[in-house]
């Protein structure tokens, strides 16, 4: 197995002159890469980082998180990347949580690091640092969990973890060094670096690091730039549903992740762009990343999440950790394959050190199935379960109905509390859209219990940079809307 810190040399062996990552900044061969990782380890080391110090990054999505990455890896540095969206109180308690060493602060970081500009002159005037060896089980990178409903948590993976979801997509999707992947997710997230610079390398591809998340800038990328397989959110997926004109044709692949991806979504892209489907996707922080995808082509199937890749072994267990039969619904677990390359998470840093995880397999706090050819189906967020009158409503089973309305931007349902029933439920929805029409769309697709009792309209739902709904947020909306009762 190897290090991180030897991901590059395949590729610098078979051409060292071809692109290697692509940014607002330039284009960066694998020689450059390589040479600036080489700079960004030495200005680490100069800033005192040592082997197992963590190495915060804050910075935009561009030339120089992705040199601050590999140059951590090459010294020996857990790596950790906090949202530039986050608000100053939410980077200062992630920073607080991991205590690095070094911070790197671009523009829209609020807590105390080094700056963008000084962190550039460091890089010119970068000397060497020691070369070191690391070991696949050390420690490489902290992923923070979404904590779409409750505080994130901090997830420890070790290099081989990092490295083994990039080699296992190159083989079994069969990339080479033709494959140009753009991502427009923010980089601080640990899954963005794992698919897109480390995937690209083991391919010797390019990584193609998107500045913008509209469907403007999206676009504009994909076609200057020749992207063949992008990576995007399903709100990103559907405003280029609607955009059948938008020159996107160099795509060979198209991931939809972060959240449920609507069997409607899937099928009103392709329509729109001669036949290419949405590749739906299920990734899990504990993962890390991609834990199912459809196959290479048009091949799904309505409803679910893809194909368990095969390092993982993945099913659904009962209340009382007894693993269910092929097809049967409970909270999905995680292990990998025996003799596989994938081994368990670290652990959760906590009070400066690794909390190891609990023995067996990783539990997803998600409700859903995996059938005998492994296909997984998510039903819903374990705690997410709405239970109104003894009878429980899967708040996802229900948004999945709602979606399929063409005016229905996003769309969250959730429980409030009920004196008679224990909950009820309510939809909160982005778009513009006659609301009795989504109940009478409802009432069609759905027992009547599981049928929303209030309807609220938003001018837009609360996200995360992965485009996931902030749960957490969906009370106080529906406090301050009063919506339409059924």
């Amino acid at each position: 197995m190897q290090s991180i810190a030897e991901v590059l040399d395949e590729a610098l062996d078979r051409d060292a002159e071809a692109p290697a990552v692509q940014a607002a900044s330039g284009i960066w061969s694998y020689a450059d890469l390589d040479e600036q990782a080489h700079r960004a380890a030495g200005a680490l080391w100069a800033l005192g980082v040592r082997p197992g110090d963590r190495v915060a990054a804050c910075l935009p999505n561009d030339l120089d998180i992705v040199a601050a990455f590999h140059g951590a890896q090459r010294i020996g540095a857990i790596w950790a990347g906090v949202g530039e969206a986050l608000v100053a109180a939410e980077q200062a308690e992630l920073v607080e949580l991991i205590t690095p060493t070094v911070v790197l602060a671009g523009p829209r970081c609020h807590v105390d690091g080094v700056p963008l500009d000084r962190w550039r002159a460091l890089l010119s005037d970068a000397s060497s640092a020691p070369t070191l060896r690391t070991s696949p089980e050390a420690p490489a990178g902290i992923a923070f969990t979404s904590g779409t409903s409750g505080r994130p948590k901090a997830v420890v993976h070790s290099q081989n973890n990092v490295l083994t979801p990039g080699a296992v997509l190159v083989k079994t999707r069969g990339y080479g060094p033709d494959l140009r992947k753009g991502d427009s997710f923010p980089f601080t997230i640990l899954n963005l670096m794992v698919l897109s610079t480390l995937l690209t390398a083991q391919a010797g591809g390019c990584a193609i690091v998107m500045d913008r998340r509209d469907v403007d800038g999206v676009t504009e990328w994909i076609d200057a730039t020749r992207v063949t397989v992008w990576n995007g959110a399903p709100a990103q997926v559907h405003d280029l549903a609607r955009r059948p004109d938008a020159p996107i044709g160099s795509l060979r692949e198209v991931w939809s992740g972060g959240s449920d991806t609507p069997d409607a979504l899937r099928s009103a892209f392709a329509n729109a762009h001669g036949g290419l489907v949405p590749r739906a996707t299920y990734g899990l922080t504990e993962a890390p990343t991609v834990v199912s995808i459809d196959p290479p082509g048009g091949q799904w199937r309505p409803g679910t999440s893809g194909q368990v890749l095969p390092h993982y072994d993945v099913a659904a267990y009962d209340d009382d950790g007894h693993r269910l039969p092929p097809g049967e619904r409970g909270e999905l677990r995680l292990a990998g394959t025996p003799g596989g390359p994938w081994t368990p998470l670290l652990g959760y840093w906590e009070s400066g050190g690794i909390r190891a995880p609990e023995p067996g397999p990783v539990p997803t706090g998600d409700i859903g199935s995996v059938d005998e050819d492994r296909w997984l189906t998510v039903v819903d967020r374990k705690k997410l379960v709405i239970v109104r009158g003894g009878a429980n409503v899967y708040p996802l089973e229900v948004e999945r109905v709602i979606a399929t309305h063409p005016g229905v931007v996003r769309v969250a349902v959730c429980g409030v509390p009920d004196e008679r029933l224990g909950q009820r439920v309510v939809a909160l929805v982005e778009g513009q859209v006659d609301l009795s029409g989504l109940t009478a769309l409802c009432r069609g697709a759905l027992a009547g219990y599981k049928v929303p009792e209030q309807w609220i309209e938003v001018d837009a739902l609360p996200v995360n940079p992965m485009g996931k709904v902030q749960r957490t947020a969906l009370p106080e909306l529906v406090r301050r809307g009063s919506g339409h009762r059924c």
